[in-house]
């Protein structure tokens, strides 16, 4: 009972935390998906063949992207594209694929900033 009580306690201490970053449904600045990945908010924006990833603190506020590398891995059905992005404007990162990237794909985005920080998020078309 003892070790039942402390679990739960520590679920409810946890869950605000949890919560609090999580980004899935949320939708960014430029009205793309966002995600926390490396430290930064990641917002998707896709238009046709071009993805952009814009990059922004807690705060929501543009983050400037250079020394940042990134790369995507576009997963159509059986069909997989990775393509490189490369920084553009102040606070993005930007690439293009063969095809257009429409609904039901999946975006894996792998992502290293100037500081040495990576990580990874995943998006739903």
């Amino acid at each position: 009972m003892k070790y039942a009580l402390a679990l739960v306690f520590a679920f409810a201490l946890a869950s605000p935390a949890v919560a609090q970053h999580a980004h899935g449904a949320q939708k960014g600045p430029n009205g793309g998906m966002m995600e926390d990945v490396a430290g930064v908010h990641a917002e998707l924006v896709t238009s046709g063949t071009t993805i952009i990833i814009n990059i922004f603190d807690e705060a929501v506020k543009p983050v400037a992207t250079k020394g940042f590398t990134a790369s995507v891995l576009v997963v159509r059905g059986s069909e997989r594209e990775p393509v490189t992005l490369t920084p553009t404007a102040e606070n993005a990162l930007k690439g293009d694929t063969k095809k257009p990237v429409g609904p039901g794909a999946a975006i894996t985005v792998t992502l290293k900033t100037a500081a040495g920080k990576s990580g990874q998020a995943k998006f739903k078309m």
